[in-house]
């Protein structure tokens, strides 16, 4: 887990993803047509990606990506992501982890 809070410290929104997947891909075109520049980790690409994604497992994350924090609190996947934003209140935790600093509805 503290290797979660390294990967997500100090960054507005983290997405943890792997290159293949098209639904992690929708994800970060939701979150970027917010004006955020997220910060994607793609865990099939790195050298500790089974740790990562033992790690995500372990904070409840099924399947583990996609993956989303902002503002430092696990968000979780694509579920949860879009339920926010047809509730709008995506746009609102943006704002508050300071990812975006201006929007309007």
């Amino acid at each position: 887990m503290d290797m979660l809070a390294t990967l997500t410290a100090d960054k507005p929104v983290v997405i943890f993803s792997k290159s293949t997947c098209c639904i992690s891909h929708s994800v970060k075109a939701l979150i970027c047509s917010f004006g955020a520049n997220p910060t994607v980790i793609e865990v099939d690409k790195m050298a500790n990606g089974q740790q990562i994604e033992r790690a995500l497992i372990q904070l409840g994350c099924r399947p583990t990506v996609p993956a989303v924090f902002i503002g430092q609190q696990l968000i979780g996947g694509a579920d949860e992501v879009i339920s926010l934003n047809v509730q709008n209140k995506l746009a609102q935790l943006l704002l508050r982890a300071r990812a975006i600093f201006i929007w309007s509805s």
